[in-house]
């Protein structure tokens, strides 16, 4: 395994409110995805260090990206954010390996700064209870 950089993602895909997958990685300038593990505190009395137990596993996105209202881009597929509330498959794929999961998008906000850019941003959380996994 060699050590690589984060250019050239081979997928960023995400579904949009009718399950059909959008390769949206044009659109997306940075992005932060999160693997977590709940802990339980069980550290008796006895101790002098933390005893803690692994418990649940999520998994958290935030997409940010250029505006772009294109059909099958990212405006088409986070436009419907708002008004359904359905599970997106989004799929990271970076040399060989992939991560997909199934998110419910809980934002679509779209900022317009100073300069006139126009931008969004599009957090997601884990929606079925499935195990995130690296294949």
């Amino acid at each position: 395994m060699a050590k690589e950089s984060g250019i050239g993602w081979s997928t960023l895909s995400v579904d949009d409110s009718g399950g059909t997958a959008r390769a949206i990685k044009n659109d997306i300038t940075n992005f932060e995805m999160a693997t977590p593990r709940a802990v339980q505190d069980v550290t008796g009395v006895d101790k002098s260090a933390m005893e803690r137990l692994l418990l649940l596993a999520d998994m958290s996105v935030t997409l940010n990206g250029v505006f772009n209202d294109a059909t099958g881009m990212s405006h088409d597929v986070f436009k419907t954010v708002p008004s359904t509330s359905v599970n997106r498959t989004t799929t990271l794929t970076h040399s060989g390996q992939t991560l997909a999961g199934e998110l419910l998008y809980t934002d679509y906000a779209l900022t317009r700064a100073a300069d006139g850019s126009l931008t969004f941003q599009a957090p997601g959380v884990l929606a079925d209870g499935t195990v995130p996994t690296w294949a």
